[in-house]
């Protein structure tokens, strides 16, 4: 899909009347971002500058957020229309606060995680390296995503938050913003599949000048991502499988045009869902899955339960279930940093070819005989 691109217009520049001709800047655009998988942001470059536009920073956002990028060496030499913009920004930046851990895998692949000096409820950060910085006291701790500490934050005083919300009603970013500290928010998780999610590594690159490095990257997870897509095609069996679990009294589970569901068909596995469309997941009753799924070969991401013992304690109408029977249930809920937080959700949107190998070592092991599990680990 080709995305939509604005130009800028910028006032003309003029320091005397010695050097007027060099002052002025061309707004012609030098050439425009192409991405293979992400369709929520894009950038088109110009001489000293660039425009980053995202579009759907959440489902259903009616406003496309435009940032102007100037390099920091050209910033005493153009002046920019703030009212056409969200944010300005220098680059490449320096100090960066991000909200989600799933951007934390990004600035390490860039080996830019030395810019990274705030955080929201670091205890979720499972990253080794950047957890002896959190331990090193190189990044603050800025309370919860939904009630920042604005005190500490502007203290800190970075040179962009990267935000995510469910829509646009965040006072704390509005608070931030009026601070003159431009918010950019992070739409990757609304991409629809695992390769758009982990293309997002370029919107970091833009940020750093690091686009030949992203490139590189994502390029090399793609590779290896649709290598183990044909490796699995070579599987002689397709086993079926359950995935999720109740809350409450609503079983809710991927519908068969989610990223996950993709995962487990790019694994060749038989999703007992895979025929269901839409956006979020399915909510169904526990008669409904019990029907489908009573003879499931493997059960997947059983929600937040990390035991056999915890899913019997809370109902037992899960011990019918053959996979349970069997034991064959996988979780990514026990793979975490010393703090707690779970890797899967910090790693995994970044690395969809490690999720892919890890289900297609769970579904066809003869394929993967050497292969460690990186997420998904059993139920014990």
């Amino acid at each position: 899909m080709k995305l939509k691109l604005f130009l800028l217009i910028i006032t003309s520049i003029f320091f005397s009347c010695e050097n007027e001709s060099n002052s002025k800047i061309d707004n012609k655009t030098q050439s425009n971002s192409v991405f293979k998988y992400a369709k929520g942001f894009s950038v088109s470059y110009f001489d000293n500058y660039k425009i980053l536009e995202i579009k759907n920073p959440w489902p259903k956002a009616d406003k496309i957020y435009k940032y102007a990028l100037v390099e920091k060496s050209a910033l005493a030499t153009i002046t920019l229309n703030k009212d056409e913009f969200d944010g300005i920004i220098t680059i490449p930046v320096e100090k960066i606060v991000v909200t989600s851990t799933t951007h934390i895998p990004a600035l390490e692949l860039l080996n830019v995680e030395t810019s990274l000096v705030g955080f929201p409820g670091s205890d979720y950060i499972s990253s080794e390296k950047t957890r002896q910085r959190i331990d090193a006291n190189f990044i603050r701790e800025l309370g919860k995503n939904n009630d920042i500490n604005t005190e500490v934050l502007l203290d800190l005083n970075p040179d962009v938050v990267i935000g995510y919300g469910i829509d646009g009603n965040n006072k704390t970013f509005e608070t931030i913003k009026k601070s003159n500290i431009p918010v950019i928010y992070n739409g990757d998780w609304v991409e629809t599949s695992a390769l758009a999610k982990a293309e997002w590594i370029k919107f970091f690159g833009v940020l750093y000048n690091k686009e030949k490095q992203a490139d590189s990257i994502f390029n090399t997870i793609e590779k290896n991502y649709n290598e183990a897509k044909q490796l699995a095609l070579k599987a002689t069996t397709k086993p079926t499988i359950l995935a999720g679990a109740m809350h409450k009294d609503i079983w809710y589970l991927p519908n068969g045009t989610s990223p996950e569901a993709q995962f487990l068909k790019d694994a060749n596995a038989n999703y007992l869902w895979s025929e269901t469309t839409g956006s979020g997941s399915l909510a169904l009753n526990f008669e409904t899955v019990f029907t489908k799924a009573l003879h499931a070969d493997i059960w997947l991401s059983p929600s937040y339960y990390t035991s056999l013992e915890a899913l019997e304690k809370a109902s037992e109408h899960y011990t019918k279930f053959d996979a349970f029977q069997n034991k064959n249930l996988y979780t990514f809920s026990n793979t975490t940093g010393k703090t707690g937080g779970v890797l899967y959700y910090e790693l995994g949107t970044a690395r969809p070819d490690l999720v892919l190998k890890d289900i297609i070592k769970i579904c066809h092991p003869e394929l993967l005989e050497n292969y460690q599990p990186y997420f998904f680990k059993p139920l014990k």
